[in-house]
């Protein structure tokens, strides 16, 4: 069978633009050509593949699981042209320069990313970060990547979605999680569990499910934000990760866990294309260095 397979970047950009426009005449609109264009770019790229990319319905395209593939690999490799182009004009100057793609969950972007980013773009002013926040349920911050969305994410490690294996990054922090009530409260493990949907580590999961005084969640939030919100408003205790808590209003109280409490990984996840570029190496190189400050204490 044969793998070589000429694509153009301007059929890559069909193709993204069809995926996330929805439509062939959404697409062209986006591409500043006709729909019979983009429809017959996407024949062609078919043609080549050999493979369908995409469902052709009254309301529009939707991509095949192929196509979604294709899609991914279509960002990626067009955010690696990119790079290209950015890092050989700026070789002679050695300027690290450049948007900078990141997806992060909530916590780590309110408390985590703002010192690594401050620090970053003291050191290299032509660096444009931006941030988008997702949520860590099902394939999360790592997922942005794989698809193309992030350059890099701040991901948890070792859950029930694992990083994709085609990502390379490391864990930065092991955070513990700490009982979280009332202040003053005198029974903090006799109230309601109010809780949230995230992706926890099996090890997690496995002290949750041994611990007898943790009831079943009486009130659920879309994030640890309002989490907290409702614990200091007296409608029940949470357990969180130290991450999590680093923005705890007043009337709340942390209680440490013990010596068997749970912990989740925290870290970031690249592509290997991507982990060679000089601004992604440049944000590594201030989470690990901030990271190391976190575990000394300093």
């Amino acid at each position: 069978m044969n793998l070589t397979v000429d694509l153009a970047p301007r059929e890559l950009r069909t193709l993204v633009a069809v995926a996330e426009e929805g439509g062939f005449s959404a697409a062209a609109d986006r591409l500043g050509t006709t729909q019979s264009a983009v429809s017959h770019a996407v024949r062609g790229i078919e043609r080549k593949l050999g493979v369908v990319l995409f469902e052709r319905g009254r309301h529009g395209a939707r991509p095949t699981p192929a196509g979604a593939r294709a899609v991914a690999h279509g960002r990626r490799v067009l955010r690696l042209l990119e790079t290209l182009v950015r890092e050989t004009r700026a070789a002679q100057s050695q300027e690290v320069a450049g948007p900078l793609r990141i997806a992060a969950f909530r916590s780590a972007a309110l408390y985590l990313l703002p010192p690594v980013l401050e620090r970053l773009t003291a050191r290299h002013p032509a660096i444009e970060p931006t941030v988008t926040v997702v949520r860590e349920v099902g394939p999360g911050a790592a997922g942005e990547v794989a698809e193309g969305r992030a350059d890099l994410g701040i991901a948890t490690f070792g859950t029930s979605h694992p990083i994709p294996p085609e990502l390379v990054g490391d864990v930065l922090v092991e955070e513990p999680y700490s009982l979280v009530h009332p202040a003053g409260h005198p029974a903090p493990r006799s109230l309601p569990l109010v809780d949230w949907r995230e992706n926890c580590s099996s090890h997690t999961r496995t002290w949750w499910a041994a611990q007898d005084w943790i009831p079943a969640a009486t009130v659920r939030a879309e994030d640890d934000g309002a989490v907290l919100s409702m614990v200091g408003s007296g409608l029940g205790m949470a357990i969180m990760p130290a991450l999590s808590l680093g923005g705890a209003p007043a009337g709340l109280e942390i209680t440490d866990l013990g010596s068997d409490r749970p912990t989740r990984r925290v870290g970031y996840v690249t592509t290997p294309e991507l982990a060679a570029g000089a601004a992604v190496r440049a944000l590594v190189r201030e989470l690990r260095a901030h990271a190391k400050v976190q575990v000394s204490g300093v």
